[in-house]
């Protein structure tokens, strides 16, 4: 008998620590990755649809579909720039193996809402970069959170400073009208801010265990980490690793969540107010009024290290005696 998978969709932007958690939800037993649609972050979407596409052929999970999500046109300015630091490609300007697939003709809200009528009640969402393809969908199917088991969102902040200015999270930062709309649906949200991800990270003593595989898709990772050295920083990839189960929290208070959408400059902040069983210390009294704050689990810390059981399980992915091409320049 078949055991039972739990199905996942993931959105995200393909980005180098994108890469790492796609490749550890790839490895992870118990799970079956139903979907990834793609959202713009430090590249575009179609960009970031294609480093998908090419991560899952060096896997050998062809059978995966990708979908290409949105674009905001009005959060364009603070999903670009990121080519200084990740490269023109997004991942370092490693060059991947060409996937001979083509992303999928649903979008990605598309691709979303179908996963969630085929899987009712089973289907997890774990997201990675800004919200804009979800809101999308709560938009087009108002029944989508009944369908929907857990939404685990990367993003935001409470007590840590901002990465996109000093009060937001860049995530939350790059479409906060989105992000308020799925923070306001009615299915069960779990955030994970910069407070619980911060402290994790990459650094060359990972990147060489995995170079030293002679798996294709080790080599690549290890290629794409060289390219943020010293460190990578592994926010998305705790967050992966905590929808998994395999991090556990060590505080993660219920509490009530908005996001300043405004246009001053707290634009994109979380801001967060207790419920009768959360400590005083968490409450913001500068909440913004007018919205309609939906409570969602928050993790504040994560337990024990993320860098490790990420390590281990990329390492159990299938090896074999190839080699990735090295970072070369990406044409204009």
């Amino acid at each position: 008998m078949t055991p039972h998978l739990t199905p996942i969709y993931l959105d995200c932007g393909t980005g180098p620590d994108d890469a790492l958690a796609l490749a550890f939800l790839l490895a992870t037993r118990g799970i079956r990755l139903a979907g990834i649609g793609t959202v713009a972050g430090g590249v575009s979407a179609a960009i970031a649809a294609a480093n998908a596409l090419n991560l899952l052929e060096t896997a050998g999970r062809d059978a995966i579909p990708v979908a290409v999500g949105g674009f905001d046109p009005e959060s364009a300015g603070s999903r670009r720039g990121a080519a200084p630091v990740h490269g023109r490609n997004g991942i370092g300007d490693v060059l991947l193996p060409r996937s001979r697939r083509h992303p999928v003709e649903e979008s990605a809200t598309e691709l979303l809402i179908r996963l969630a009528h085929e899987n009712p009640g089973k289907l997890e969402i774990v997201t990675l970069g800004p919200l804009t393809n979800l809101a999308e969908a709560l938009c087009l199917d108002p029944e989508l959170p009944r369908l929907v088991r857990r939404v685990t969102v990367r993003g935001g902040a409470v007590f840590a400073p901002g990465n996109a200015g000093p009060y937001a999270e860049a995530n939350i930062a790059a479409d906060p009208a989105a992000a308020a709309d799925v923070f306001a649906a009615s299915w069960p949200v779990t955030l994970v801010p910069l407070d619980a991800t911060r402290r994790h990270t990459f650094d060359d003593t990972h990147r060489r265990a995995l170079a030293s595989a002679t798996g294709l898709t080790q080599q690549a990772l290890a290629e794409i980490v060289g390219s943020c050295l010293p460190r990578v920083a592994l926010h998305n990839s705790a967050a992966a690793a905590f929808a998994t189960g395999d991090v556990e929290p060590e505080r993660a208070p219920t509490l009530r969540i908005c996001v300043d959408t405004g246009a001053g400059p707290r634009r994109g902040q979380t801001r967060f107010a207790k419920l009768e069983d959360v400590v005083e210390d968490l409450v913001d009294a500068d909440a913004p009024r007018g919205q309609n704050p939906h409570e969602a689990r928050v993790v504040l810390a994560l337990r024990g290290g993320v860098a490790a059981p990420l390590l281990e399980r990329m390492l159990s992915l299938p090896r074999a005696d190839v080699r990735v091409p090295a970072r070369v320049p990406v044409p204009a």
